[in-house]
């Protein structure tokens, strides 16, 4: 039998920092929706760290989707549900409620449309006091971007002029518009950062 899994580099090297800080902010049961899962190693992983919980993973790409559900069934984990063909800029998603939402590195690959239906469903979605959970590199006013960032930028740009890194304070703002606290902030390896908004 042919094996679709895939296997991304990086989710070894940070979802155990992730995770770490998923400890303090994912709830003690309900349904965790990740947008973007890509290769469902993430969703995998937090799993089996957070057995109380269920995982509703979800991609666009059909390749990403088998890619999950092969993981999901070498792991036999049951609580990870079929993954889901959904699109953050779509006008409609195919759930009605989330106790969390969780999207790791897809902002700055994807247009910013993209950002912009993430936040507005998930103000939808979400109840007050529920988390949406984002990681990813960011610029920051009045820090330094570094110039690994920076590389990082130019080589989303030359793909697709519409990727790139986000401003923080624009996706704050956005969020803010739909309902969101301010950010909590954590520095991650690689120059990354984990930023939590909280539904008000």
């Amino acid at each position: 039998m042919t094996d679709n899994r895939l296997h991304y580099p990086a989710t070894a090297r940070n979802r155990d920092a992730i995770l770490a800080v998923l400890r303090g902010v994912l709830p003690a049961s309900g349904l965790m929706l990740e947008i973007a899962s890509g290769s469902g190693e993430h969703v995998m992983h937090f799993a089996q760290a957070f057995p109380g919980l269920v995982f509703q993973p979800s991609d666009p790409e059909p390749a990403a989707r088998q890619s999950i559900a092969a993981w999901a069934q070498d792991s036999g984990a049951a609580n990870v549900l079929p993954p889901l063909a959904l699109d953050a800029a779509a006008e409609d998603w195919p759930l009605s409620s989330a106790d969390a939402i969780l999207c790791i590195n897809m902002i700055h690959i994807a247009p910013w449309r993209v950002t912009q239906g993430l936040l507005r469903h998930a103000g939808r979605l979400l109840a007050a006091g529920a988390p949406l959970y984002l990681y990813g590199p960011y610029r920051r006013a009045g820090v330094v971007t570094m110039p690994s960032n920076e590389a990082f930028d130019d080589s989303l740009k030359a793909r697709n002029p519409e990727w790139g890194l986000r401003d923080l304070e624009a996706v704050a703002a956005l969020a803010r518009d739909h309902g969101f606290s301010a950010p909590a902030v954590t520095e991650m390896p690689a120059n990354n950062l984990s930023v939590v908004f909280w539904r008000v």
